[in-house]
């Protein structure tokens, strides 16, 4: 069995990214198991001089999900052209820890706007290129205007 871990980018229940990993856990092909994380809000804002304390259970639990995965899918919305903070925030706690040194992923970014995200989906591409993370080009999607699909979606479903 194939792990993946699915890390939503956004901290709304409701929003377009988070929609989409959770789609996506249903889409998984036999023999691919798709956990979504769901830890981000409860980590704390990085700072070095915490690394090694005892009482980092988020950021252990962060790192524990990441080295048990086979690969990682984040989904992610863009905030002023760049990646949430939440999200920068999850990377830079694991930037000298080593969890995407080779580890197969993938990135989406899905937006209202006509660009899907594209600058963010960039930025978090060279972030965790530098981390040393594997990622193909065909890994790598923008979704524009993902409101009106997900609606069209949700649609079809029920017709």
């Amino acid at each position: 069995m194939t792990t993946i871990l699915a890390v939503s980018g956004s901290l709304r229940s409701q929003s377009s990214n988070t929609r989409l990993v959770q789609a996506i856990v249903g889409l998984a092909p036999p023999g691919v198991k798709v956990e979504i994380y769901n830890g981000i809000a409860q980590l704390p804002h990085f700072n070095p001089e915490l690394e090694g304390k005892p009482d980092l259970v988020a950021v252990e639990q962060w790192r524990t999900q990441l080295q048990a995965a086979d690969g990682v899918l984040f989904c992610t919305p863009e905030y002023a052209h760049g990646v949430p903070g939440t999200l920068k925030n999850a990377l830079d706690w694991i930037v000298s820890s080593g969890e995407f040194m080779h580890k197969p992923t993938a990135v989406i970014s899905a937006s209202p706007s006509p660009d899907g995200g594209d600058k963010a989906n960039a930025s978090l591409v060279q972030t965790l290129r530098v981390m040393m993370a594997n990622i193909q080009e065909e890994a790598i999607l923008c979704i524009p205007a993902i409101s009106a699909k997900i609606t069209t979606w949700q649609t079809s479903l029920f017709l």
